[in-house]
């Protein structure tokens, strides 16, 4: 799974969506990744802190993640990853 800032996503999820699956981001993708860049802003997470959101691409589900700026180490992911484990299994059957 890719961690990406907010800061630079937008150009990262179009790229990553069109090679991967030759789409544009959806209308929900686009609305969350608005969220994230406000509650980033608005410095939300703290300021040691930020919010990524990424999609989990054997999940086929969008992850938003608060990541320590300075370590990269994540601080709290939603949904988790034995959420994103048992999605990722549901897709394999």
């Amino acid at each position: 799974m890719n961690i990406s800032s907010i800061g630079n996503l937008a150009s990262h999820l179009s790229a990553a969506s069109q090679t991967a699956r030759s789409r544009p981001p959806t209308p929900d993708q686009k609305a969350l990744i608005q969220a994230v860049k406000a509650l980033n802003s608005a410095q939300l997470p703290g300021q040691e802190n930020e919010l990524t959101y990424v999609i989990d691409r054997a999940a086929n589900i969008a992850v938003v993640r608060i990541v320590n700026k300075k370590t990269g180490a994540v601080v709290q992911q939603i949904p988790t990853e034995q959420i994103l484990k048992m999605a990722e299994e549901s897709n394999e059957r």
